[in-house]
């Protein structure tokens, strides 16, 4: 595994690698989340890339970007483990300029659910995943596949459509969500939970078990499974609980293979985020 911290030698890097290249964008902090998607990509091309950049302009004011935790050394030590061939960590300055242009989310699916209490967000995601994708494809390999997780359901979705809208010739590979073996579903931010909180974290999964069991015994009501689920979550603070269609579009019933349930809560100062995909 070679590290690489600036673009010159990054291109430097790929400049021979015309064969099938996996890419996994990350902000370190790995768990097994993440090297799900290192495994997977790793199995599926000839060579594989993962970036770590704690991305300041996806943070918004108030937000955990200074205490967002950072394991530089336990990181490369995991990804020289999986087999990673590169892994690149750039800085600040070279990833960004004082005045630059930027990628904007699209002004209805950017600015719901996650966009609507995080406005901003989605355009700092979408400029860094831009950025590093034009950085791993400069030498335009044969294939190039970016991977990630269903857990940020609506981060995956604009950045498919960023793909599609700005005709860029990479397959972006969803990948299943990953949870503990208490059914929490892994984050980085789980390391903020006390041990307290995390016993009370354990209601989003439960709350989306129960949704799930509802579908399974034919209860579609979209109202009906939100009311179950917000029974299962009475001890957090809830920001919201959403039935969506693959479109992002609110739906009143669910229907198999085209839905997502979505949930948003505060366990303490901790947000955390989880779905299912129906």
């Amino acid at each position: 595994m070679i590290i690489i911290n600036s673009i010159k030698e990054l291109q430097q890097a790929t400049q021979n690698l015309k064969s099938s290249i996996g890419f996994v964008p990350t902000m370190g902090a790995l768990h097994e989340g993440h090297l799900s998607l290192i495994r997977k990509a790793k199995i599926e091309n000839d060579k594989l890339i993962v970036s770590i950049f704690v991305n300041p302009t996806q943070f918004l004011e108030g937000e955990d970007f200074n205490k967002y935790p950072r394991k530089d050394e336990a990181d490369k030590k995991i990804c020289q483990l999986a087999g990673v061939d590169i892994l690149f960590m750039p800085s600040i300055d070279i990833m960004y300029e004082r005045d630059e242009l930027k990628i904007t989310a699209p002004a209805v699916r950017g600015f719901i659910l996650e966009g609507n209490s995080r406005a901003g967000h989605f355009d700092g995601v979408l400029q860094i995943v831009m950025k590093l994708l034009n950085l791993v494809s400069y030498n335009k390999p044969s294939i190039l596949r970016a991977y990630f997780g269903k857990k940020d359901a609506q981060q995956l979705s604009l950045i498919t459509q960023m793909v599609k809208n700005y005709f860029l010739n990479i397959e972006i590979v969803p990948c299943n969500i990953v949870r503990d073996s208490d059914g929490l579903a892994l984050s980085s931010r789980n390391i903020y939970l006390s041990k307290e909180e995390r016993t009370k974290a354990l209601s989003l999964s439960r709350s989306l078990k129960r949704a799930s069991k509802l579908v399974m015994q034919n209860e579609l009501d979209s109202d009906t499974i939100i009311n179950e689920m917000r029974k299962v979550l009475s001890g957090v603070k809830i920001e919201y609980i959403a039935i969506i269609n693959r479109e992002f579009q609110q739906i009143n019933s669910i229907k198999i293979g085209d839905t997502i349930i979505l949930i948003a809560c505060y366990v303490g100062e901790t947000r955390l985020i989880d779905n299912i995909w129906i």
